[in-house]
């Protein structure tokens, strides 16, 4: 068992500290690759040798100095690969670390769900439940060339290896810096979506500027949605285009709010990060013949120049005034 999975069980508006834990895995190995908003990946060969103690022991004083340092307690999955320490995860109680040892891989897949597997989609999934292909164990148990006829040549191959226990996955080390985040909490479980999509405006006017102040623009923009039973909802978008506008974070926000089609759902924050940051001088854009969208943005330097001299709250949308 050499890499855990590490889900910070952040308080609302708790995000800020996000950095500071992604320090704390780096005090044990340099191999740490962060999974926005609460979760990473650590890669502990080289600590396990280094402290002589194991990846379990290590996880251990990992959450005690995240409840000392931080007050945030941390569920931990411990597995010999990326893929089965994300699953483990899944199983593991708050304040406890769920490990699965490499002798008893098989054992652990055996029984989970199809569906479990990282990769597997809904529609994969149906298609090998409809050959009774229902448990990784059956799976794993299933001759390659069927599973190739089922659901492609790549596919089945990926398939009947992770079945069987083999992990392929690595830890990516990456930099929390090449992520914004802005967080809205409501002062009481909030239903109205009307009021969703005040603060998903504000929050993506908030990181447009953070954006532009920096010069970076970016590639992917994450909504976070954290209910009142404390569960929670994340979806990704790539942009068309590497962007710090304001209005185009706006719609893609809008957007993904939009595909998770609540429905009366008390929602206590949400949360927008933009990830995938890069210079504003090695963007490119797409140049349009709209007057309106060269208008938009020339208002929105001559905003951000009134925010900069006259505060924040200078310059903002009409229905944010209230």
């Amino acid at each position: 068992m050499t890499i855990l999975c590490v889900r910070f069980q952040l308080p609302p508006m708790g995000e800020a500290a996000f950095p500071e834990l992604l320090r704390l895995l780096e005090e044990f190995t340099p191999v740490v690759e962060a999974l926005p908003p609460d979760t990473a990946l650590a890669d502990l060969r080289g600590a396990e040798r280094y402290f002589g103690r194991g990846a379990v022991e290590l996880a251990s004083v990992i959450r005690v100095r995240s409840l000392a340092l931080h007050g945030v307690d941390c569920v931990i999955g411990a597995g010999p690969g990326t893929m089965l320490a994300r699953m483990a995860l899944r199983d593991a109680r708050p304040g406890m670390t769920h490990a699965v040892a490499e002798d008893a891989v098989r054992e652990f897949l055996a029984e989970k769900p199809v569906g479990a597997l990282p990769g597997v989609g809904p529609a994969t999934a149906r298609t090998l439940c409809e050959y009774g292909l229902d448990t990784l164990g059956r799976v794993a148990a299933t001759p390659l060339s069927t599973l190739q006829r089922l659901v492609g040549a790549r596919a089945g191959r990926e398939l009947h290896e992770k079945a069987n226990g083999v992990d392929r996955g690595r830890v990516v080390p990456n930099a929390v810096a090449r992520s914004l985040a802005a967080e809205r909490p409501f002062d009481r479980d909030e239903l109205d979506p009307d009021r969703h999509r005040r603060a998903l405006l504000s929050a993506a006017e908030e990181l447009g500027a953070r954006l532009r102040a920096l010069e970076k623009v970016c590639r992917t923009l994450t909504l976070t949605v954290r209910y009142a039973d404390r569960s929670a909802t994340t979806r990704s978008r790539t942009l068309a285009e590497p962007t710090a506008h304001s209005a185009a974070l706006t719609r893609a926000a809008y957007g993904l709010y939009e595909a998770l089609g609540l429905q009366r759902a008390r929602v206590r924050v949400l949360v927008l990060r933009v990830e995938g940051l890069d210079p504003a001088d090695q963007a490119c854009h797409q140049l349009t013949f709209d007057p309106a969208d060269e208008k938009a943005r020339r208002i929105e330097e001559v905003a951000d120049r009134a925010r900069a001299r006259f505060g924040p709250r200078a310059v903002m949308p009409g229905s944010l005034a209230a």
